[in-house]
């Protein structure tokens, strides 16, 4: 009830109380008005009353004394006269009064066109900066087109009078059940909601908005209206117009479409953001298609195998050169704007937005991008992606989603950075954070030997490291900065996948959702994440253990330069102990630990920044290779791989890959910076372990206890510390 109470508040509006009162007082007063009296007796004591009184006997003529009664229901008649006049005045007055004319069709305001910018006010995208529309008269549209966006739209089309009840009543109940105003619109009511009336979803608006449905249908004709419609509608982009949409697409004039194109064309309009075949999910605009064919088919517009045979066309696209810089970021930012205040303040709007972006930034990295993966080729490498973050604030810089945009053929227009990938050893570094902060230290030993693992109902795990050798009794710090995989899954069991779930998401990893389906390859990448989100967890590292919210817009103002919203530095709480951060920050940036595996001389070694802190990950399946590094002022993380996941040739991580991409983004970053090395966290101690100083939590830094091995749990046993069984070692 309350939920229901909240809608009509938002959705309605103090003028529609103001009309709803007036008929509830009308209607109440003809109840009133018309009904049955009540009859009541006179009592004996009332007659013996009126006997009493004696009148003085004077009599007039008769004509004096005329029989005239005045009905009691006169005044009630007057009032009800005054609240229906009311009333009118009340419908005149809020609906009535300002209701734009049919014939404005003709004298349409253009509308303001949303800008996307740079941190430094760099225009980056104008979303509908022009209307690029050519009117084409109904008789030179094909059929199968205007019967495609009858089928998507408005099959009653010619049978309604503008407004449909089927429709209002369908939208009615929608409305109820999910508490927002939606739906039931006609092509009629679409055509004046968008050139007559304003955007706002209200009661009000919608009774407007049918009242001059019906104007308009007795102005028009149909395939008037129809015409006005297919070249008013929105199909995306800067595409207004079935023409300047079927030129966008296609590349052709609306009367070469196909009926697989026009289906296309046809289901955009509902939300060209989210179906165009150029957004960050070209696959929807095909699920659209296929949904429009199957509607036209219902309707008995076109055949089963006319469905079925169109379903199956090929569809080519011309390459989408629209004038639009960092591509990806900014479609990135627009669903952003689309699911927060919906796809018609984004069209038409007039937002201005500043993003975090620095466009000098994004142009070095899509360079880089584009150049190393050309140079990977040979090693069956399609793809590469790039993010670059400020891991202070969580401020985007730069969002590389593939090698090129615009490439069509190749799914350029998917962003890699916000898909799910397998991030290899580059996710152990939430294990350890977990270990370092229950009993583990940098010297703890491990023993790189060969195990195996089996849990009831699963197939034996036997881990392998990516060079397939053993090295025996290693300390953690070594373990990991070599990235050895059976240290770092003989550390997971000892306590538990699930707090390695735990921990990932405080760090910010939400695509680990369902912990069932992970087992101990988690540590070595078994989870997808997305880079986005592996991007956070590192940052978190660099924020000494605070998790900070990745962040791409910063202020959003409309035209006029009201702002409507500003972003604020806005930190999680303490995710990972700053000690222990620090302990995985001092292991990253320590080449002599890592040159055992990768050589002292590797890419991922940045000249003059030995603060720098960096790890490499590659899937066993080879689909994913990746690096995650960063100082103190940025942060970046690289990707290279095939979109379709066919795995890639030999990969060797820190040498050649997504390293490479990594060291140059990295490099350009701090040319010209200093190097700042880290502050030590108070409750760190140096101790010497087995003949080398090491970093140890302070009230935990006794050597007896912590340059041990950790013990190998015995088959079958129970771990106190996590709510699963560990796994029986063979």
């Amino acid at each position: 009830m309350i939920k229901a109470i909240g809608w009509v508040l938002v959705f309605i509006g103090k003028p529609f109380y103001f009309l709803l009162s007036r008929i509830i007082l009308a209607i109440a007063f003809i109840l009133y008005l018309f009904r049955r009296p009540v009859r009541v007796r006179k009592t004996a004591k009332k007659k013996v009353i009126y006997r009493k009184i004696e009148l003085p006997e004077i009599k007039f003529p008769k004509i004096l004394i005329p029989k005239i009664r005045i009905p009691k229901f006169k005044p009630r008649l007057s009032l009800l006269i005054f609240v229906v006049l009311s009333s009118i005045f009340s419908f005149y007055f809020f609906i009535l009064r300002d209701l734009p004319s049919p014939k404005d069709l003709d004298r349409r305001s253009p509308e303001v066109s949303t800008k996307i910018y740079d941190r430094n006010g760099n225009l980056l995208y104008k979303i509908y900066k022009d209307k690029n529309r050519t009117i084409v008269p109904l008789s030179q549209i094909p059929q199968h087109v205007r019967l495609a966006t009858l089928a998507a739209e408005d099959a009653e089309f010619y049978s309604h009078a503008g407004f449909s009840l089927r429709g209002i009543s369908r939208a009615f109940f929608k409305n109820l059940e999910t508490g927002k105003l939606q739906g039931g619109s006609t092509i009629t009511q679409q055509l004046v909601k968008n050139a007559l009336l304003s955007p706002e979803k209200t009661v009000i608006r919608k009774i407007k908005e049918v009242i001059l449905s019906v104007e308009v249908e007795a102005t028009y004709s149909k395939d008037q209206i129809l015409e006005m419609y297919l070249n008013e509608v929105s199909y995306g982009g800067t595409a207004y117009g079935i023409e300047e949409a079927s030129q966008e697409y296609f590349g052709k004039g609306v009367g070469e479409l196909n009926l697989a194109e026009a289906a296309l064309l046809a289901g955009l309009p509902q939300s060209p953001t989210r179906f165009s075949p150029f957004g960050a999910s070209p696959d929807l605009a095909f699920e659209r298609q296929r949904e429009v064919l199957r509607l036209m088919k219902i309707n008995k517009f076109i055949t089963l195998e006319a469905e079925e045979e169109t379903s199956n066309m090929r569809l080519t696209f011309v390459p989408n050169r629209t004038e639009i810089l960092a591509p990806h970021f900014v479609m990135y930012i627009r669903q952003l704007l689309v699911d927060t205040y919906g796809e018609e303040i984004v069209e038409k709007g007039g937002l201005e937005v500043t993003t975090s972006l620095d466009i000098t930034i994004q142009k070095t990295a899509e360079k880089i991008v584009k150049d190393e993966v050309g140079r990977l080729h040979g090693l069956n490498v399609g793809n590469g992606a790039a993010l670059v973050i400020d891991p202070d604030s969580g401020e985007i810089l730069a969002m590389v989603g593939s090698k090129d945009y615009f490439d069509v053929q190749g799914d350029g227009q998917v962003n890699v950075t916000t898909r799910l990938r397998q991030p290899g050893s580059s996710i152990k570094i939430v294990n350890y954070a977990y270990a370092l902060s229950h009993g583990y230290s940098p010297a703890s030993i491990i023993d790189d030997s060969p195990i195996t693992y089996v849990t009831p109902g699963t197939d034996p795990y036997s881990p392998k490291n990516y060079d397939g050798q053993f090295k025996g009794r290693i300390p953690l710090r070594i373990a990991l900065a070599e990235s050895r995989n059976i240290p770092a899954v003989k550390v997971l069991a000892s306590y538990g996948v699930a707090k390695m779930i735990e921990q990932g998401q405080k760090m910010g990893i939400l695509s680990w959702n369902d912990p069932s389906r992970f087992g101990l390859s988690l540590t070595l990448g078994g989870g997808g994440v997305k880079l986005i989100e592996l991007a956070g967890v590192y940052a978190t590292i660099a924020n000494y253990g605070k998790t900070p919210k990745i962040t791409s817009v910063l202020a959003i103002k409309d035209y006029k330069g009201k702002e409507i919203w500003k972003n604020g530095f806005d930190l999680s709480e303490q995710s990972v102990d700053p000690r222990v951060a620090y302990m995985l920050i001092d292991i990253l940036k320590d080449n002599h630990a890592r040159s055992g595996e990768f050589g002292s001389n590797s890419y991922l070694v940045i000249k003059n920044h030995p603060e720098v802190a960096v790890k490499t990950g590659t899937s066993n399946n080879l689909r994913d290779n990746l690096t995650a590094g960063f100082n103190q002022d940025y942060l970046v993380v690289t990707w290279v791989g095939n979109n379709d996941n066919s795995p890639m040739s030999r990969i060797a991580s820190g040498i050649t890959g997504a390293s490479p991409i990594w060291n140059k983004i990295m490099s350009a970053l701090l040319a010209s910076k200093q190097s700042v090395d880290w502050k030590i966290p108070d409750g760190l101690v140096k101790i010497n372990c087995q003949g080398k100083s090491e970093w140890f939590l302070k009230e935990d830094g006794t050597q007896s206890k912590y340059c041990l091995p950790i013990p190998t749990p015995a088959p079958g046993t129970e771990d106190n510390r996590a709510k699963e069984k560990v796994p029986q070692i063979l």
